[in-house]
Parts: C-alpha cells; sequence; structure tokens
C-alpha cells in the first residue's frame, strides 16, 4: 500500500491551486507523466480519487480537499522547520540575566520565565537569587538585566523601578494555632506569639517576624532557610510572616492569615538600567505582570476574599 509523500503532498496541493495537472508540472519542474504517476500514488494511499479529470483540467475531490487542506499544514511545519534551522544557524541564542529576592523565586518568577519562554523561546534566562541591596548594586553594575526587588534604601541613578505589585502580608502558622480561626490579626493579637526568623536582626528583609513600637518580637527560632523555617512553622513551633507571593507555594499543612495594619504591605518592583536592547526586557516585565495577576487572585480566592 502506498504511503503519503512530501513530494505527493506538494504535487496535489499544486494541482489543486491551478485546476491543472500540467501547470503543476510546469511550477513544479516535473514532467507530466511524473505528475501523473504521483498523483495515482496519492489516490492510492488514500483509498478514493483525489480530482475530478474535466475537460478542462482537473478539480479536486471531496476527498482531494481534506488531502489539500493537510498537505498545506504538513508543508507549512516543514517550512517553518527549515526557517528555524536556518535561524539557528545566523543567529546566536540571547541572554536575560534576571535577579531575585527568595520569595519571588516560588512562584511569581518561575511562572513568569515560563511564559517568557513561549514568547522568546531562544532566550535563556540565568537566575540569581539574593537580597534586593545586592541584587540593585548587581544591576547597577552590569551583572543582571532585570531585577525583581523590593524597593527601599538609597536609590541607585543607574537603575529605574516600576512597580508590579502591592504585595500584602500575611502569618503563617500550624492549623492548631489559636490564631488559625482568624481571618485576619492585628498587630496586638501578635504581641506574644514565638516567631519563626531568618535573622535576629530587626529591619532585615528576612526577618519573618512583625514588630510594633510598644513592643518587640520573640524569636523562637532563626532559619535562613524557607523550608526550615515552613517546617518549624508546621511544627507548632512558632509563626513566621509571609508575602502574599509566596501563598501559593505553601505547603498544605500551613494556615495563612492576613495582618490587619496599614503597613502590612511591600511593594514588589521590576528594576531594570536604561538603554541596551528592550525587547526581552520589555517581555519578561509583562509576564512578571501577568504572573502576579494571577497570583493575587488565587490568594484571594484560598482567602475567599470577593
Amino acid at each position: 500500500m502506498s504511503e503519503f509523500t512530501v513530494a505527493g503532498l506538494r504535487v496535489v496541493r499544486e494541482a489543486a491551486r491551478h485546476g491543472s495537472f500540467s501547470v503543476a508540472a510546469d511550477r513544479l519542474g516535473y514532467t507530466q507523466s511524473a505528475i501523473s504517476r504521483q498523483i495515482a500514488l496519492m489516490e492510492q494511499a488514500a483509498g478514493r480519487p483525489l480530482f475530478d479529470r474535466l475537460a478542462r483540467g482537473v478539480q479536486p475531490t471531496e476527498a482531494g480537499l481534506v488531502v489539500v487542506r493537510h498537505a498545506e499544514a504538513v508543508l507549512g511545519e516543514l517550512q517553518a522547520t527549515r526557517q528555524a534551522l536556518q535561524d539557528l544557524g545566523e543567529r546566536p541564542p540571547a541572554r536575560l540575566r534576571v535577579g531575585a529576592f527568595s520569595t519571588a523565586m516560588a512562584a511569581l518568577v518561575p511562572r513568569a520565565i515560563a511564559a517568557f519562554a513561549d514568547r522568546e523561546p531562544r532566550t535563556r534566562v540565568p537566575l540569581r537569587e539574593g537580597l534586593s541591596p545586592g541584587l540593585l548594586k548587581a544591576l547597577a553594575r552590569g551583572r543582571l538585566d532585570l531585577a525583581v526587588v523590593t524597593p527601599g534604601g538609597k536609590p541607585i541613578a543607574e537603575v529605574e523601578l516600576v512597580t508590579i505589585l502591592e504585595d500584602p502580608l500575611f502569618v503563617a502558622m500550624a492549623p492548631g494555632h489559636p490564631l488559625a480561626r482568624h481571618s485576619s490579626v492585628t498587630g496586638e493579637m501578635l504581641r506574644d506569639q514565638p516567631w519563626i526568623t531568618g535573622s535576629t536582626e530587626p529591619g532585615t528583609t528576612l526577618l519573618g517576624a512583625w514588630a510594633d513600637p510598644s513592643w518587640q518580637p520573640e524569636i523562637a527560632f532563626v532559619a535562613r532557610d524557607w523550608v526550615a523555617k515552613l517546617g518549624l512553622v508546621a511544627a507548632g513551633l512558632g509563626v513566621t510572616v509571609v508575602p502574599g507571593l509566596a501563598v501559593p507555594a505553601l505547603p498544605p499543612g500551613i494556615v495563612i492569615t492576613r495582618i490587619d495594619h496599614p503597613a502590612a504591605v511591600r511593594t514588589t518592583a521590576v528594576a531594570s538600567r536604561p538603554g541596551g536592547e528592550p525587547g526581552p526586557r520589555r517581555a519578561f516585565a509583562e509576564a512578571l505582570r501577568d504572573a502576579a495577576a494571577d497570583l493575587t487572585a488565587e490568594v484571594r480566592h484560598r482567602l475567599r476574599i470577593p
């Protein structure tokens, strides 16, 4: 039994386009007998006639139209493959160096990279995790192309910041914790809680505790790694502050409640340097904004916020 071939599909397509076997022969550089042989083989593969032979030319049958439609798709994909291979040899892969703080790496940045890869499949995205001040310095020195940061401290002249999210802060705790039944908690309700933090230094972005001018948090354990920190929380050994960006990545054994305070929000911004090729940076920034919007919707759904 004959099989469909690329050459045969190309002949069928040309004959259908021009309504003539002889015109198809001229356009493809085949002899009339070669065209007739290819048509016969394709009709044998299809198991039915593909053309009605008329007094003046030919016309595709219903089966012929089906084959022509699929021939267009197959030949189009082959042309796209040739073009992609040609581009591969002519254009070197691009690179977009991205930095981000740790909780942005939990869901925001990975989702943005996945979306960006669909738009820019030939652009590699090397990642660097770190604290926002260090990421901003690396960006200013040309070691990063773009960074996801929490603005603060002294502005850097070489860096532009664009806010993508005002991220609410939550308290994470074990399901049996007394505060777990509350949809939100005030600062006073957190006064006597034991905290799991990333540092003992007040003001650090890794602190993980809520403080008030009238009291300082009681730090029960220090764990810089987020997996260790959440493990201690899940075991009921204390509570910790988590940003909304991290909520979709939290394990099932963690309950969260919103901190009811105007300051319980953290700005997340995209930092970049002026100049250079803006295309990949713009595309990645758009992917970050889309991912941030999706994450915000997920958090609201998890907390049943209308």
